[in-house]
């Protein structure tokens, strides 16, 4: 913690700053683009579909869960990277525990999806 004085400018620097990440994150990694392929679907499907609030809100909930965990996954294998560029066991165990993260956060919003969505499709045929 520092005693710098509160700076807006510095606040609003933050912004920016977490923007050229998910920038380079839609840029550089490749999973992120299937992920908001994934998110553009869901949001048609759900305007389409007309879910309820309360539905938006699983959602974007679920939706919310898998970027931050890719983006996590992201800075775990980019720091693991930096940190040695060779093979190593102990290392490989570290991205596939944080790759496994993403598997689950992505399997919980498809389960989260299919309650939601499936009721409404199964209703328009």
């Amino acid at each position: 913690m520092t005693n710098e004085k509160f700076s807006f400018r510095a606040r609003v620097d933050s912004f920016g700053y977490a923007f050229k990440g998910i920038r380079n994150l839609l840029r550089y990694e490749h999973n992120a683009i299937i992920h908001l392929i994934a998110t553009a679907v869901i949001i048609i499907a759900g305007l389409w579909l007309k879910i309820e609030r309360w539905e938006w809100i699983v959602i974007v909930m679920a939706v919310g869960f898998v970027w931050v965990t890719e983006i996590l996954n992201t800075c775990v294998e980019r720091i693991m990277d930096f940190i040695s560029t060779e093979q190593h066991p102990k290392i490989g165990v570290i991205k596939d525990l944080a790759a496994g993260a993403v598997l689950i956060a992505a399997l919980t919003a498809v389960v989260a999806g299919a309650f939601i969505f499936i009721p409404k499709i199964i209703a328009l045929l």
